[in-house]
């Protein structure tokens, strides 16, 4: 049941037409919203429904931003860079855009304004990326006078819609966990309908939360390669064996994508900062608890969202 009201004051939103950005931008439609979302180029978002508003433009342009934030009730920005290779390339979305629009919503007097971070803010030295999420905090913090700011910091997230996530399962389908750090690394992972149940929740509910948030999907200390493989053998009934890749050979590649992307029209996922991030041996979630976002609970482990995730198994 609706759990919303559209004469109310519209959500704003970014990112709409990305993985997690169109899981939100869902999950407050269904639950009786208003979204007003910012979109570069409509017709890559395909769906029209009762309550979207469209405001055509990037994260550059001020008076899209302005149009897009103007007497909404919250600003959830979802948008950012993930592929380059460049500090230049990550904060120019990740860290001035956010500033920008932390600033517009503050002269628009909206109340609340929530980032969509990453667990990678949490190591700013590893990357260009991660640095620029952290600095990217920073800047909303700093543009947001007078604004509550949340700000969640989501670990490695898949589900319906993702790209990169889903080579990895695919790979680990048909038996192969490619290792390219630690063997006995941690990290945390969350399903996308978890992460946008958190959003919903987050808006519903009215709060703001002052620390950053680090939310997955409830693995007590996360996933080790060992669990996983277990878990998809148990899914597929082919055994799934970690394969550890050197370094040496991992470094090659990840530094001619790095040379290489600062050629225009070459955005490479794999680079020399990507490596270091994959590298790390503790990316688990450390702030998680039941009562951080009044109403929301994870749901979906491992296993029961890899069931829910269609095309791994192809």
């Amino acid at each position: 049941m609706p759990t919303g009201n559209r004469t109310q004051l519209p959500v704003a939103l970014t990112g709409a037409t990305g993985f997690v950005g169109r899981h939100i931008l869902d999950r407050l439609l269904a639950a009786g919203y208003s979204v007003r979302a910012l979109v570069r180029t409509p017709a890559k978002l395909q769906i029209r429904a009762e309550g979207l508003e469209i405001v055509q433009g990037g994260l550059s342009d001020q008076e899209a931003l302005r149009k897009l934030v103007a007497d909404t009730a919250s600003v959830i920005h979802c948008a950012g860079l993930i592929r380059g290779v460049t500090r230049t390339q990550f904060d120019a979305v990740n860290a001035m855009a956010a500033g920008a629009l932390a600033a517009a919503a503050r002269d628009a007097g909206v109340g609340r304004f929530m980032l969509i971070s990453s667990l990678a803010a949490r190591e700013p030295e590893l990357s260009p990326y991660s640095a620029s999420k952290r600095r990217g905090e920073a800047a909303v913090a700093a543009s947001a006078e007078g604004v509550g700011v949340t700000v969640l910091r989501p670990p490695a997230v898949y589900g319906p819609g993702d790209r990169e996530m889903l080579a990895l399962f695919r790979l680990m389908a048909r038996g192969i966990a490619p290792v390219f750090g630690s063997i006995d690394a941690r990290f945390s992972l969350i399903h996308v309908a978890d992460l946008a149940d958190a959003v919903l929740a987050w808006h519903s509910a009215g709060v703001t939360i002052s620390e950053p948030v680090e939310l997955d999907d409830g693995q007590p200390n996360g996933y080790g390669w060992p669990e996983v493989c277990e878990i998809v053998s148990s899914l597929t009934g082919r055994t799934v064996r970690p394969l550890r890749i050197p370094a040496g050979l991992l470094a090659l590649p990840a530094a001619f994508n790095t040379a290489a992307g600062i050629l225009p029209g070459f955005d490479p996922m794999f680079s020399l900062g990507k490596l270091r991030e994959l590298r790390h041996p503790d990316w688990v979630c450390r702030s998680i608890t039941a009562t951080a976002i009044p109403g929301w609970g994870p749901r979906l482990r491992l296993a029961d969202g890899l069931l829910q995730t269609p095309g791994w198994r192809d």
